[in-house]
């Protein structure tokens, strides 16, 4: 088994056929046997280099690899390669998967490499993430600030994120064409990894285009403006009963009542409710003028 190959890229039983080199976008052929293999080999060797990838290097939490996948998914991203990893089975374990909340896909379709250069492959422009400028490094900007031109060029994206515990070498800094800093609070800036992959994630969808907020629809049990008078005017009737309001000099009551009821949003079964209030007040006023 060469360095870095992921049996999840490869599910049932074509892992017998070959095994996939540690270069993320291109398959070696070891060993194949049957059409079965052959034709597996040619779609990976075939596979298309995503626009943009998310590299994690040297990951050292399983909660955080699946945080990050679920990060990834919801804003529509899949490209996802950890680079020495302190666990090498992190996308199989358990809370891995707990924490991915049902983005399996990113983490069955994950790489793990051994080295940067070999996430970088088939990217053009590298991202690096860190709080710390470099001196001689590249140039640092907000996510906000430099996307929106990044997303309008040619180039395919690798965005970079170093280890929880110390961040990212200078060697892989140096390696980028832009450092990406999250403005954050200047007496506590350090966030979490997926936190981190989220916001950009968030950044780069939005320059993309990101995706269509769902409207509020129309609710088909709102009441009717028909429904609305006729509550109204059971109120103005239960009002008139007990002395509350005067029909000889309304005022503005009942307008202000109208409008308030149209600032709810009053719904059919809530119309019901005020009728049946008005009802029980005109028959306790039936009663008492009774008992009288």
């Amino acid at each position: 088994m060469v360095p870095g190959y992921n049996q999840g890229t490869c599910p049932g039983a074509c892992h017998d056929f070959f095994e996939i080199d540690s270069t993320p976008v291109f398959a070696k052929r070891y060993k194949t046997e049957g059409r079965a293999g052959r034709l597996k080999y040619f779609q990976v060797m075939n596979q298309q280099v995503s626009q943009e990838r998310f590299v994690l290097i040297e990951p050292s939490h399983a909660g955080n690899v699946g945080a990050v996948a679920r990060a990834m998914k919801v804003m529509g991203f899949s490209d996802l390669v950890l680079v020495r990893p302190r666990d090498a089975k992190v996308l199989g374990r358990q809370e891995t998967i707990a924490r991915a909340s049902g983005a399996l896909d990113i983490l069955k379709n994950a790489r793990v490499v051994e080295h940067v250069a070999q996430a970088l492959d088939g990217m053009t422009y590298v991202c690096a993430t860190a709080m710390t400028p470099r001196d001689f490094g590249p140039p640092v900007q907000s996510p906000r600030a430099v996307l929106p031109e990044l997303a309008q060029s040619a180039h395919t994206v690798a965005f970079l994120f170093g280890c929880e515990r110390y961040g990212m070498s200078n060697e892989d800094v140096y390696r980028s064409h832009m450092v990406l800093s999250i403005p954050t609070n200047p007496d506590y800036g350090s966030l979490n990894l997926a936190a981190a992959v989220q916001l950009v994630a968030y950044e780069w969808r939005q320059v993309l285009g990101g995706f269509a907020v769902q409207s509020r629809t129309v609710d088909p049990h709102i009441a009717s403006a028909q429904t609305v008078q006729g509550v109204l005017q059971h109120w103005e009737e239960a009002l008139v009963s007990i002395g509350f309001l005067d029909p000889a000099a309304p005022k503005k009551l009942m307008p202000r009542l109208n409008q308030m009821l149209n600032r709810t949003g009053l719904r059919e079964e809530e119309a019901h409710i005020l009728r049946g209030i008005a009802r029980a007040i005109l028959q306790s006023q039936v009663h008492n003028c009774s008992d009288n």
